[in-house]
């Protein structure tokens, strides 16, 4: 087995979507529209298989925006996207230049030789960036 996408519904899917690809490297896999309930939906991909489904339906609203990672987790449920980079410091200051909102700054994280940080995307999805040991 292995993980085919994250599902992440959001209150403006064309902003979120533009900002996603923009940010990410990511391109439309898959495009969809329902009716009844009425929702849209893309499938964006990147070269390396990460791939994020977007959801945007109606009168969607958010419960509560997590302040932090250990927030997210005082909540069953997703707490979080984390993705793997080749480079936390530039993807890192990069997201930030690009309207992501800082959590917690490039530090070591428990793996040893590994770095990680958190970020908010523009509607407050946590992000985690992860720098695998050696890169």
């Amino acid at each position: 087995m292995k993980l085919h996408h994250v599902g992440l519904s959001v209150g403006d899917l064309d902003a979120s979507r533009k900002w996603y690809e923009e940010n990410f490297d990511l391109i439309e896999e898959q495009y969809f529209e329902m009716k009844q309930p009425e929702v849209r939906a893309v499938i964006l991909a990147g070269k390396n298989g990460l791939r994020v489904e977007l959801i945007g339906m109606d009168n969607s609203k958010r419960e509560r925006e997590y302040t932090d990672p250990l927030d997210a987790s005082s909540v069953h449920g997703y707490g979080h996207l984390a993705i793997e980079v080749d480079d936390l410091e530039e993807v890192f200051g990069s997201l930030i230049e690009h309207g992501a909102r800082m959590v917690s700054k490039p530090s070591p994280a428990v793996q040893q030789g590994a770095f990680f940080a958190y970020v908010k995307d523009p509607e407050g999805n946590l992000i985690e960036l992860i720098q695998a040991p050696g890169k």
